[in-house]
């Protein structure tokens, strides 16, 4: 999955990205998560208004900060969990 933070840095883009991180790694998912500051390529996805989240190519926010909750439910919309760990080998010696 990618995730995409568009936004100039101003303190809200910065904060949308400092949350998408937290919550990909409270949840375990498997995502890239991306800055976007090149205002063409922000105007690219017919964002007009910063901080903006793209899941996958799809804007699914825009102009404002999400809660948390609503961020991981943004997210797990299109989440792919890691596989469970495999448990250790035992050798014997």
């Amino acid at each position: 999955m990618k995730l995409e933070i568009l936004g100039s840095g101003c303190a809200k883009c910065k904060k949308l990205e400092e949350m998408t991180r937290d919550a990909v790694r409270e949840m375990g998912v498997q995502a890239e998560v991306a800055k976007v500051q090149d205002i063409k390529a922000i105007m690219a996805y017919g964002v007009m208004v910063t901080p903006a989240l793209v899941v996958d190519g799809e804007v699914k926010l825009a102009g404002r900060l999400p809660s948390p909750e609503e961020l991981k439910k943004l997210i797990g919309a299109r989440t792919r969990t890691r596989a469970p760990e495999a448990p250790p080998l035992r050798t014997q010696s």
